[in-house]
C-alpha cells in the first residue's frame, strides 16, 4: 500500500489517515529522493514520533525538514517489515540510514567427503559441490592460516581434482610431510586416510579435545607395541594440535556457534567489530565501520547492522551484543525465523560471555582508533597536495589514467578512483582501445580521456577535483587538448612523470600552468600521495591488459563462426579431432556431424574457404 500527496504534503492529512499495523515508510525530498527508510510495529504512531515533537538530534531535525512525500508498505508482521527495510536499504542507499558495505560473501573452508580421497580446500560462492562446508570465516587469510595449520598436523591433501587424478608420483608436498599421497597407490592405506580426514573433520567441529585424547590412545598403544617412530608421529600432532588450541581464546561446552558484535565510537566515527566463534575456537574478526552515523544511537548501530548483516550471511546459534536493543524481542524472533532453528540474542551475563565481550571492546577500539589515526593521515596529505598545487578545493575525487599493452596489441586504459585518500575500487574502469595505430599511447591516452568525460557530460554527471595523468609533458598536452575540446579545461590537471632512472621519489609534476615542472623532495606526503594513485593505475592496467592478452591468446577461430554455438563448436570438434580438420573438412563431411544442417555445414566452409 503507497500513501502520498499529490502537491503540497499535508502531513497531518496523510497522518489521519495512516495505519496502524506494521510495516516500512519511506521518506522522500523534492526531487523524489528516497532520504530514509524506516520500519515500524504501529506505522502511525512511528511516522507520527518524527513529527510531533521536537528533535534534539541535529540528524533527525534535518531528515523532517526535506521531507516532501512519505510512502508506506503494510506488512503483516513486523519480521517481514524488518526484512523489507533491509532490502530497501540496501537498493536504494539513503543518506540517512546507517549503511555497512555490502561485501563479498564469506570463505569456507569446503571438504570434499563425497570423494574416495577427500581434499581440504579454500571455498567462496555459491555451495554447488557435494561436501562438507565449515565456516563462515572473516576473511581469506583466516582461511589459509587454519588450512596451514591443518596440513601440519593431517596429512590430508589440499590439492585439486585436476592435479590429483593426473598423478603418476607424489608432488613436494608429500616430500615435506604435509600430505600422505593418496595419489598414487601403496603410499597410504584407505584406512590411515580415512583416518585422517575424520581427525580434520572433528578438529573443524570444535572437538580437538577429543582428537588430543584418540591420538593419545593410539600413541600409547604404538608405545606398548615398541613402534616408537609411529609413536613420535602421534606426539607431534598432539603438540601441534595443543600449539593451535593455545592461540584459540576460548573453547565452548557444547561447541557452539557463537557471534559477538561490540561497537566504539568517537569523533563521529563508529566502529563496530565482529568476532566470530566456530565451533568452539575464535575463528577470525572484522571491523565495519558505517557511514551516516552522526547523531546515530548504539541501539540505531547495532540494530542496523544485525538485519544488514545476517540478511545475507549466516546465522549462528547465539549473538552476543554489547547493550540492551530497544526491537530485540523482534530481532530474536526474526534471526529464529531466518535460521529455522532458535537464536539467542543477548547480552553477556556469565564470566566467559563477559570476557568474550571485553575482548570485542577492545578489538571495537582499537580498530576505531587505527581508522582515525589513517583517516587523518589521509586527509593530510590530500592537504598537502591542494598546497602543492594550489588548488582551490581539496582534491577529495581524484581520477588517474594509464596505458598498457605488449608491442602495441591488445592496448588497455585504466582509470582509477580515490576519494578523500584512499581507493575506491567500485568506481574503477578500464577501456579497451580500439582504431589506433598500434603502441601509440599518445593517441591512447586522447581517447580514453575523452570517452570518459564526454560520457560524464552528456549524463551531467560530477566531474573529479583533480586528474592525474602517467606520463609526461606529452601524456599532459594530450590531456589538456581533449579537456579544451569538451570545454572542460577549467578542470584541475597534474602528469606525472617518471624522474632519472625511473626510480621512486624522483618523479616530476607537471600542470598546465607549470610546464618547467615541479621537483619535491622524496619524502613529500603530497608526492606519497600521487605515487600511490599512478602506482594503483598502474597496476589496475596491467591486470586488464592481461586479461585482454589472456582472451586473445586462447581465441579460437571457430568462434567467430556466424550462427554456431558453443555446443556446436564442441561437437565440431569432437567428431573432427581439431581445429585444423574441420577447416579442411568438405561440406558433406560437416553434414555427417550430428545437428550440422547443410546450411550451417555450407556456412561453416565458407567462413573457413570463402564464398564463390
Amino acid at each position: 500500500m503507497s500513501e502520498q500527496s499529490e502537491s503540497q504534503f499535508d502531513i497531518n492529512a496523510f497522518l489521519k489517515h495512516l495505519t496502524e499495523r506494521p510495516g516500512v515508510y519511506q521518506m522522500l525530498d523534492t526531487d523524489g529522493q528516497i532520504i530514509y527508510v524506516g520500519k515500524a510495529k504501529n506505522l502511525k504512531r512511528r511516522v507520527s514520533s518524527y513529527f510531533k515533537k521536537r528533535h534534539a538530534e541535529i540528524k533527525t531535525e534535518a531528515l523532517v525538514a526535506q521531507v516532501a512525500r512519505i510512502e508506506v508498505t503494510v506488512t503483516d508482521t513486523e519480521s517481514e517489515a524488518l526484512i523489507l527495510e533491509n532490502t530497501l536499504i540496501k537498493r536504494h542507499k539513503p543518506k540517512y540510514n546507517i549503511l555497512f558495505r555490502d561485501d563479498k560473501s564469506y570463505p569456507y573452508i569446503f571438504v570434499s567427503t563425497a570423494k574416495k580421497y577427500p581434499a581440504l580446500s579454500y571455498h567462496r560462492g555459491a555451495k554447488r559441490r557435494v561436501g562438507r562446508y565449515f565456516g563462515p570465516f572473516p576473511n581469506a587469510s583466516a582461511v589459509h592460516q587454519t588450512l596451514q595449520a591443518l596440513q601440519k598436523i593431517f596429512p590430508v591433501r589440499q590439492c585439486a581434482e585436476s592435479v590429483f587424478n593426473h598423478r603418476s608420483r607424489p608432488c613436494l608436498q608429500y616430500q615435506i610431510k604435509r600430505c600422505s599421497g593418496p595419489c598414487v597407490a601403496g603410499f597410504v592405506t584407505d584406512e590411515d586416510y580415512a583416518e585422517d580426514v575424520r581427525h580434520t573433520l572433528a578438529f573443524l567441529e570444535g572437538k580437538s579435545f577429543e582428537v588430543i585424547e584418540s591420538l593419545g590412545e593410539k600413541m600409547q598403544q604404538a608405545s606398548e607395541a615398541f613402534e616408537f617412530e609411529k609413536a613420535a608421529v602421534y606426539r607431534d600432532r598432539i603438540s601441534a594440535l595443543r600449539a593451535v588450541q593455545s592461540q584459540h581464546l576460548i573453547n565452548q561446552p557444547g561447541n557452539q556457534d557463537l557471534d559477538v558484535i561490540a561497537v566504539a565510537e568517537e569523533a563521529n566515527m563508529v566502529c563496530v567489530s565482529l568476532m566470530m566463534y566456530r565451533g568452539g575456537n575464535l575463528w577470525g574478526s572484522q571491523n565495519e565501520f558505517p557511514k551516516h552515523v552522526t547523531d546515530a544511537s548504539i541501539d540505531e548501530i547495532l540494530t542496523a547492522f544485525i538485519t544488514q548483516h545476517y540478511t545475507d550471511f549466516p546465522i549462528p546459534n547465539r549473538v552476543l551484543v554489547c547493550d540492551k536493543l530497544a526491537d530485540q524481542s523482534a530481532l530474536q524472533n526474526w534471526l529464529t525465523e531466518k535460521k529455522q532453528q532458535k537464536v539467542q540474542l543477548r547480552q553477556a551475563s556469565s564470566q566467559t560471555d563477559k570476557g568474550l565481550m571485553k575482548l570485542a571492546d577492545t578489538n571495537a577500539k582499537s580498530g576505531l582508533k587505527q581508522q582515525l589515526t589513517q583517516k587523518a593521515s589521509q586527509a593530510q596529505r590530500v592537504s598537502a597536495l591542494q598546497e602543492v598545487l594550489s588548488l582551490a578545493a581539496a582534491p577529495n575525487w581524484m581520477e588517474c589514467f594509464d596505458i598498457s599493452h605488449t608491442q602495441g596489441n591488445q592496448t588497455v586504459a585504466s582509470c582509477v578512483v580515490f576519494k578523500e585518500g584512499v581507493p575506491d575500487t567500485n568506481a574503477y574502469r578500464k577501456f579497451n582501445i580500439e582504431c589506433i595505430q598500434g603502441g601509440d599511447d599518445y593517441a591512447a591516452m586522447h581517447q580514453v580521456l575523452t570517452r570518459r568525460y564526454q560520457r560524464l557530460k552528456a549524463e551531467s554527471e560530477s566531474f573529479p577535483d583533480l586528474i592525474v595523468i602517467d606520463g609526461g609533458k606529452g601524456q599532459l598536452n594530450q590531456a589538456i587538448d581533449v579537456l579544451k575540446q569538451l570545454d572542460l579545461d577549467y578542470l584541475p590537471l597534474v602528469s606525472v612523470a617518471k624522474g632519472e632512472g625511473r626510480k621512486a621519489g624522483l618523479e616530476i609534476l607537471y600542470t598546465p600552468s607549470n610546464q618547467a615542472g615541479i621537483d619535491l623532495e622524496a619524502d613529500n606526503i603530497a608526492l606519497h600521495l600521487l605515487n600511490h594513485i599512478r602506482d594503483e593505475s598502474h597496476r589496475f592496467a596491467i591486470t586488464s591488459h592481461r586479461s585482454r592478452r589472456q582472451k586473445a591468446q586462447t581465441h579460437s577461430r571457430i568462434e567467430d563462426i556466424p550462427g554456431v554455438g558453443a555446443k556446436t563448436r564442441q561437437k565440431l570438434l569432437t567428431h573432427f579431432g581439431g581445429l585444423a580438420d574441420v577447416k579442411n573438412a568438405a561440406v558433406s563431411e560437416l553434414q555427417k556431424v550430428p545437428g550440422i544442417s547443410p546450411k550451417i555445414a555450407q556456412s561453416i566452409y565458407d567462413f573457413f574457404h570463402g564464398e564463390l
